[in-house]
C-alpha cells in the first residue's frame, strides 16, 4: 500500500506545504498543510493513485468537487481549491479544529434534548443550503459532522461522500451510505435524493436523544431490513424527558415511506423552529396568579355538648345501623369480585368450550399489511427476514403453523412465525488473495464494497500483494460493506555493519561481503602503487549500518602504471 508519505515536506503547486497526515480512508489521505500564499493552515485531501488513474472517476470527482466548492455556509466545511492533473488529484479544504460528533457522543452518551436540538438545526441548515444547489450528501452520520469548542457544527464531505460510496455511474442496484444511518431506499439500492439525507439526520437525532442507534443487528443485511420494515423503539421509553413534539419531528424524519417523510430540509427546519419558539414561550411565561374567592358566611358549628341526651342516643343508634349495612355490603361486593376473578381465570375455561379457528394463508401477502390490519389482531407475528433475490421486499414467503390448520384461540392470541423477503441483495467477497492490491481493490469496489487497506510484513508474499481478506473470501455481504485488505510490505528489513575491505585481496573482499549478508556488485580496476588485486576502495564507507543484501562495489588495484 502506498500511504503517500513521500508527500510530507513537499510543496504542491508552489503553494501548499504538506506537513503531516491527519487522516486516511479507502479513497484518500488527508494532510495538514500550510497555504503559503494566504499564510493559513488547510486540510489537503489527496486521492489515492489507483483511483486517480480512473479517467471516469477523475471526471466525476472534478465536476462534483468543483460544485461543492461553490457551497458557502457557516455549517459546511469550506472547500477552497480543487486541483486535478495527470499526476495527482486533491482538494484543499478548511482545517477544522474540533472533534467529530461521534467522538462527542461516545464521551457524553445521550445528549440533553436542548443540545441535540441545537446541533440538529445547524445540520438541517447545512443540508438546506446544499440541497437548494442540487448537492446531496448521501452519507450523513456522526463521523462526518465536526463539533467546534463553541458548539458550532460543521458538516463535511459533501459530494465527496457520494463519490466514496458510489463508484458506479449512478449507483443503481447498490446500497450506498453507512448502514446504521442509511435510508430505506438506499438500502434497496435505489438512487437517493434530498429526503434520504433527512432520514439519516433523523437517525442521528434519535441517537443524540437516546444514546443508542435505532437499528442494530448481527449482520449488515439484518440492519438494512430493519430500516425498511421495523419501527424503532419509542424515544420516550428510552429518554422520558424528551418533549413529545421533538420525538414526533425525529420519527417523521425517519419515516420508511419516503412520501410520509419531510419533503425538504426547510420543511423540517420550520418544525424545529416552531418547536423552539413554543419552548421559549413556555419557559418565559409567567405563572398564573391564584384565583381569589369571595368571602362566604360560615355558620357556627354547635358543640356536641349542646345536643339533648335523647338526640344523642338516636344519633348513636342510626350510626350503628349504617355501619352494619356498610359492612354487609362490603362482604357481598368482595364475594362477587372473587367469583368474577375465578370465572375469568379458571371457571370460565372449565364450563365454556375453547373457541377454535382455521389459520389463514398469509403466504404472498405483504408483511406490513398483515401487522397493521386490525382483523389480524388475534395473531402474534414473529418475523424472520431472509434474502430472496426473486421476491420483492416485505412479501411473506412461508408461515408456521401451515395454513388451514385448526388452532385454539387463547387469551394470549395465536403465535405465527412468518418468513419474509428482505429484498437486500448480498454479494460474495471475491478471491483477491495473492493479487496486487490495486487490482484487488478495484475488484472489490466493482462488487459494491468499500475497501480499507493495511500493511503487514511478509517473508512469503510479494510486496504490494494481498496477504489476507476480512471478511473471508466467499462470505456474503450487503453492498457498501467494508472489506479490509492486509497487504504485504515485503520482508522485514535487516541492517548489517559494513566491513572494512581496503587492503584485502579481491577474492578475500568478495568472501567478506557475502559472509556479512551483503551482495557483491562488481569491481572497477584502477592504477595504484599497491600490488595488483588489492582492494583500494569500496562503494560504502566502512562501519556504516546498511540494509541487508545491499550491493557493494569494489575498486581494485591494477598495479603501478608500466
Amino acid at each position: 500500500m502506498e500511504t503517500n508519505d513521500k508527500l510530507i515536506g513537499k510543496l504542491l503547486d508552489d503553494r501548499y506545504l504538506i506537513e503531516e497526515a491527519v487522516g486516511e480512508g479507502g479513497m484518500a489521505v488527508v494532510y495538514r498543510a500550510m497555504d503559503n500564499r494566504l499564510n493559513r493552515y488547510v486540510a489537503v485531501k489527496v486521492m489515492r493513485e489507483e483511483l486517480a488513474a480512473d479517467e471516469e472517476f477523475k471526471r466525476r470527482f472534478c465536476a462534483e468537487s468543483q460544485a461543492v466548492a461553490m457551497l458557502s455556509h457557516p455549517n459546511i466545511v469550506a472547500v477552497y481549491d480543487v486541483s486535478h492533473s495527470d499526476a495527482m488529484e486533491y482538494i484543499v479544504m478548511e482545517l477544522v479544529e474540533g472533534i467529530t460528533l461521534k467522538q462527542y457522543m461516545e464521551k457524553r452518551g445521550a445528549l440533553l434534548w436542548k443540545e441535540a436540538l441545537h446541533f440538529s438545526k445547524q445540520i438541517v441548515k447545512a443540508l438546506a443550503h446544499a440541497h437548494e444547489r442540487g448537492i446531496i450528501h448521501r452519507d450523513i452520520k456522526p463521523q462526518n459532522i465536526m463539533l467546534l469548542q463553541d458548539g458550532t457544527i460543521k458538516v463535511g464531505d459533501f459530494g465527496i461522500a457520494a463519490l466514496e460510496n458510489e463508484l458506479n455511474e449512478d449507483g443503481q442496484g447498490q446500497a450506498i451510505g453507512s448502514i446504521h444511518y442509511i435510508a430505506p431506499e438506499q438500502a434497496r439500492g435505489e438512487y437517493p435524493d434530498a429526503r434520504s439525507d433527512l432520514y439519516s439526520l433523523g437517525v442521528v437525532l434519535y441517537e443524540m436523544l437516546t444514546g443508542v442507534k435505532p437499528y442494530t443487528g448481527n449482520t449488515l443485511g439484518e440492519i438494512a431490513v430493519k430500516h425498511m420494515n421495523v419501527q424503532p423503539e419509542p424515544i420516550h421509553d428510552l429518554a422520558p424527558e424528551v418533549p413529545e413534539e421533538l420525538e414526533r419531528i425525529t420519527l417523521k424524519a425517519m419515516e420508511a415511506d419516503i412520501s410520509l417523510r419531510y419533503q425538504s430540509a426547510n420543511e423540517m427546519l420550520e418544525d424545529l423552529d416552531r418547536f423552539t419558539q413554543s419552548q421559549l414561550a413556555a419557559e418565559s411565561g409567567e405563572a398564573a396568579e391564584p384565583e381569589t374567592t369571595e368571602s362566604q358566611e360560615v355558620a357556627p358549628v354547635r358543640a356536641a355538648g349542646e345536643l339533648s341526651r335523647e338526640k344523642y342516643r338516636r344519633r348513636r343508634r342510626r350510626a350503628g345501623q349504617v355501619s352494619y349495612l356498610m359492612g354487609t355490603f362490603g362482604v357481598l361486593a368482595a364475594v362477587v369480585a372473587l367469583f368474577a376473578f375465578l370465572w375469568d381465570f379458571w371457571l370460565g375455561d372449565v364450563f365454556n368450550p375453547a373457541e377454535r379457528i382455521t389459520l389463514p394463508n398469509f403466504v404472498g401477502s405483504r408483511y406490513e399489511a398483515l401487522v397493521n390490519n386490525p382483523d389480524f389482531g388475534i395473531y402474534s407475528f414473529e418475523v424472520i427476514f431472509v434474502v430472496d433475490t426473486e421476491m420483492e421486499p416485505g412479501i411473506v414467503l412461508s408461515q408456521s403453523p401451515d395454513p388451514d390448520r385448526s388452532m385454539m384461540l387463547t387469551a394470549d392470541g395465536i403465535d405465527v412465525e412468518l418468513t419474509v423477503s428482505s429484498g437486500v441483495l448480498l454479494s460474495q467477497v471475491p478471491d483477491v488473495i495473492n493479487t496486487n492490491y490495486r487490482d484487488a481493490a478495484n475488484m472489490l469496489r466493482e462488487s459494491g464494497f468499500n475497501v480499507e487497506i493495511e500493511n503487514a510484513v511478509s517473508d512469503s508474499v510479494t510486496k504490494d500483494y494481498v496477504i489476507n481478506v476480512s471478511p473471508s473470501v466467499g462470505e456474503a455481504l450487503s453492498p457498501s460493506s467494508t472489506v479490509y485488505l492486509t497487504v504485504s510490505s515485503g520482508p522485514q528489513i535487516a541492517y548489517v555493519n559494513m566491513p572494512n575491505l581496503i587492503g584485502l585481496t579481491e577474492n578475500a573482499a568478495i568472501s567478506q561481503i557475502e559472509n556479512s549478508g551483503l551482495s557483491y556488485g562488481g569491481s572497477e580496476r584502477q592504477t595504484s602503487d599497491l600490488q595488483a588485486g588489492t582492494v583500494i576502495g569500496q562503494s560504502i564507507e566502512a562501519h556504516t549500518q546498511i540494509e541487508e543484501h545491499t550491493k557493494i562495489l569494489l575498486r581494485v588495484s591494477n598495479g603501478p602504471d608500466a
